[in-house]
């Protein structure tokens, strides 16, 4: 597979950690068959291994890595459910180009998927001119998967309809789709490493719910937000680090400002601080990933209209999109943790006193 351009937006993490995984590849353990690596080799590409210099890309619960390979291994797909924003895709991403060496057989769920993302399609230039045939034959993702012995990825499995969800449950109990336009005995049988990953939000329940015959094709998989400030703050500063790598001449994020974003963040998504004091949590998400985007607005803003270091008023300004996008509820809950926690926090902190004072200005304008 040629690698993209290195000036690309975003690589797959195939092509992004090429180099980690053909060193990975050496690792001489038992390995189920159709799999790039070992399973050994698995866990230390998604968790790191700082004696192989490679760094962690998914932080903060190593047993549900290894509960994701195991699963993988077997004869039932894998479903990671979660709220939004804590990194069911990457995962589901990463261990796809680290099992099977490729993480784009994606089918991306939502309310216009049809059987044919699910099964295969036609060329209908193709069939009109030469009927039904394997040339006119255009295959899914999972077709592509299951041909190439790969995993496949289904994101947001509850955004599509049930009729197409049934789809895969003779596809994940047979591994096999039969194509009678073809011929009544022709099908495609599934190579050892196929699989599926399936990611839902458990914001979404209830959109489409799952059949009981189709939750038994998985092995359900709950990812939680990080649980430990100080793994979800050197997360964020990583990733924040890759997407500024594209802006040289901005400055370094301030350690205190990455701190007080992530104080916030926790803070508001578990409706309590540290010290067990009870705040109103707003309905908006407030995920690791959302904050990851509202530092790096919060950067930009710094480097490119004031021309200087980031500050706590710039994450004040950033912070309002995130908070405000889902119910406007969350509004009086946002200017209440503000008059009362932030206001508390900057009589003694000179980052805290910036971004109060901004928060306050910006809640006045918003009136």
């Amino acid at each position: 597979m040629t690698s993209p351009p290195q000036d690309m937006l975003r690589r797959t993490a195939e092509a992004d950690f090429a180099d980690q995984l053909t060193l990975l590849a050496q690792d001489s353990g038992p390995r189920p068959a159709g799999w790039q690596l070992t399973p050994q080799a698995v866990r230390r590409f998604i968790i790191g291994d700082e004696a192989l210099g490679i760094a962690p890309k998914f932080v903060g619960d190593d047993p549900l890595v290894d509960r994701c390979i195991v699963s993988l291994m077997g004869r039932q797909g894998l479903m990671l459910v979660g709220e939004p924003g804590t990194a069911k895709s990457l995962l589901s991403e990463l261990l796809a180009a680290a099992i099977s060496g490729r993480s784009t057989n994606v089918v991306q769920g939502s309310a216009g998927i049809i059987e044919d993302h699910l099964r295969y399609g036609w060329n209908y230039a193709l069939l009109l001119a030469e009927g039904p045939s394997p040339r006119a034959m255009v295959p899914s993702p999972v077709l592509q998967g299951m041909q190439a012995g790969q995993i496949v990825r289904i994101e947001e499995l509850t955004r599509c309809a049930p009729e197409v969800q049934d789809v895969l449950i003779s596809l994940m109990s047979e591994k096999t789709i039969t194509v009678p336009e073809l011929g009544s005995d022709v099908e495609y049988r599934a190579r050892p490493g196929f699989n599926v990953i399936a990611t839902a939000n458990l914001r979404d329940r209830g959109v489409h719910d799952m059949s009981s015959a189709l939750k038994r094709r998985f092995n359900f998989e709950t990812v939680h937000p990080i649980a430990d400030p100080a793994f979800e703050k050197a997360l964020v500063g990583r990733q924040l680090a890759e997407r500024m790598a594209e802006h040289p001449n901005a400055p370094s994020a301030d350690i205190d400002v990455l701190e007080l974003l992530v104080t916030v963040f926790r803070d508001l998504r578990r409706g309590r601080l540290d010290d067990g004091t009870t705040v109103a949590a707003p309905k908006a998400v407030m995920s690791t990933a959302e904050s990851v985007n509202v530092i790096h607005a919060a950067m930009l803003d710094a480097t490119y209209l004031d021309q200087g270091a980031i500050a706590g008023r710039h994450l004040a300004r950033q912070l309002q999109g995130v908070v405000f996008k889902d119910d406007p509820e969350d509004a009086r809950k946002f200017r209440s943790y503000i008059d009362i926690v932030a206001r508390d926090r900057a009589a003694k902190s000179p980052v805290w006193r910036d971004f109060f004072k901004a928060a306050q200005a910006a809640m006045k304008t918003g009136d």
